[in-house]
């Protein structure tokens, strides 16, 4: 008997995706750009996860992880296409057929690729909408920075392309090192990032803020390159993404990490960072109305702080996937925070302990495809 069964009713439906289902387009479609990174919340064709194994540094703890896996899996597929790369699909795909509804096995797409890590969002495709034929952008993954092997990952794009699996044109970036946790775009022109991370040596050393504020516009459409400088996560390897700190939303809205606890080695920098975020301005110079996450209380491994943040969290169609860690008070409250930034989504909690031991989370294992992309 499967573990996971399907949900006694069915999701809450998002009326501005049921809107463009109906007609498609957005609803306020003029205030949005020609050509766009397209946000999180657009109209999904699926979402990627790349599998773990014991070739990965998930290998000591490798029931765990993919437990965690599992459950993400289940949570996409009942609601949107799921495309699973791993070296030997078939190991998956058998695992999955125990335990997963059929609703859901009959949105799965595998595809096997060699595969050095599991983190889909910073090696996967930036996705480029509004200009006709979807852009699928390939950037360089240098492992952030040059800290981890990465060059079966970095293949991993051209071979999905090259099998067919996607609809759209194929734009090769590989001269420019970006990961996708590192930026968010509202759809609206503008771009949230952070200095930390896209200013760091360790990534296009060659260009400085302006010439990457120019290269970003180029890339995406945006007119509005917002750079956050404050703002941190201990046990972090991304050096600051910004899908661990703040979050563009609909509706003019930003969802960030908050920390209250004076004693805490984040206070300082989340409040700078707060202070900030309060001058930033959308492409149409209005202010954005800020929501407060928690800051998860402290989880150590080997007397390592692990980067727990509930910023980390999928948009997918028709529902949040947010992290958890063992933490009610704290997790309802992020709970309560994202309905504020997405009213019209159902709100699902995964238990993400295992993802942090492995410095990432939730977000960090995914990637979003818009409507259009994924052949299914």
């Amino acid at each position: 008997m499967g573990l996971f069964s399907l949900p006694p009713k069915q999701p809450q439906a998002d009326l501005d995706l049921e809107f463009f289902l109906k007609n498609g387009l957005v609803a306020q479609d003029n205030k949005r750009f020609k050509r766009m990174l397209a946000p999180e919340w657009f109209p999904q064709s699926a979402v990627q996860l790349t599998w773990p194994h014991e070739g990965t540094d998930w290998a000591n703890m490798l029931p765990e992880v993919i437990a965690c896996y599992k459950r993400m899996a289940y949570e996409i597929a009942i609601r949107e296409p799921l495309l699973i790369v791993a070296p030997n699909t078939a190991e998956v795909k058998a695992l999955l057929e125990e335990q997963l509804p059929q609703k859901a096995l009959n949105n799965i797409v595998y595809k096997d690729c060699p595969t050095n890590d599991t983190w889909a969002r910073d090696h996967g495709f930036l996705t480029v909408v509004g200009s006709g034929s979807p852009e699928l952008l390939d950037f360089q993954f240098n492992g952030w920075g040059g800290k981890f092997e990465a060059e079966k990952d970095n293949a991993i794009n051209k071979q999905l392309f090259d099998a067919g699996l996607l609809d759209g044109t194929y734009v090769s970036h590989l001269d420019f090192e970006l990961e996708g946790g590192s930026i968010e775009s509202d759809g609206c022109g503008t771009l949230l990032t952070t200095s930390e991370c896209l200013l760091n040596p360790n990534r296009n050393h060659t260009h400085d803020k302006t010439q990457l504020t120019m290269k970003l516009e180029e890339y995406f459409g945006a007119t509005n390159v917002l750079w956050l400088d404050y703002g941190y996560l201990a046990g972090d390897d991304t050096d600051s993404h910004i899908d661990t700190l703040a979050r563009l939303c609909p509706n003019n809205r930003i969802v960030y990490v908050r920390c209250d606890d004076s004693s805490d080695e984040h206070y300082e920098a989340l409040r700078q960072m707060e202070t900030q975020l309060r001058t930033f301005t959308n492409a149409e110079n209005k202010p954005f109305e800020l929501i407060p996450l928690p800051m998860a209380s402290a989880i150590y491994e080997d007397g390592e702080r692990l980067p727990a943040t509930y910023a980390n969290y999928l948009v997918v169609n028709r529902a949040v996937l947010y992290p958890t860690y063992n933490q009610p008070e704290n997790d309802e409250k992020a709970r309560k925070a994202l309905h504020q930034a997405f009213p019209h989504h159902d709100l699902v909690g995964i238990d993400c302990c295992a993802l942090i031991r492995q410095h990432g989370s939730l977000h960090c294992s995914t990637m979003q495809f818009p409507k259009g992309v994924l052949k299914i």
